[in-house]
Order: C-alpha cells, then structure tokens, then sequence
C-alpha cells in the first residue's frame, strides 16, 4: 500500500505513512480542517431545536 500524501512504498514504523513528514503533514490537514466534511444542518441552531423537539420520539429495539 503506497503513502497516502506521497504515494512512495509505507516503512513499517510510520504505516500507512513512508515517513513522519508524511505522517506530519496528514496531522496537518486534520487540523487546519482539510478533511472536514461540510455539514447540511441548517445554520439556525433555533431552527433546528424546534425541529428536533416536534420530532416523534423513537426508542431503539
């Protein structure tokens, strides 16, 4: 399996990465937000109370 940031061969000691540079640089995106996923929540937070308020209760099985 190749490194996902570089595509070189992964050394064991930094998998799935080939070195802690790679590895570092993946940290990176996760924290500057680069892998977030954008969410479809609306952006009223009011809105979406009143929402999930008038939602029929459910209870798992």
């Amino acid at each position: 399996m190749p490194c996902p940031i570089c595509e070189k061969p992964t050394e064991q000691s930094f998998r799935p990465f080939c070195s802690k540079r790679c590895a570092d640089v993946d940290l990176g995106r996760w924290f500057s937000g680069s892998y977030a996923i954008p969410s479809e929540d609306p952006d009223d937070h009011e809105a979406l109370e009143k929402e999930l308020r008038q939602a029929p209760d459910e209870k798992p099985h």
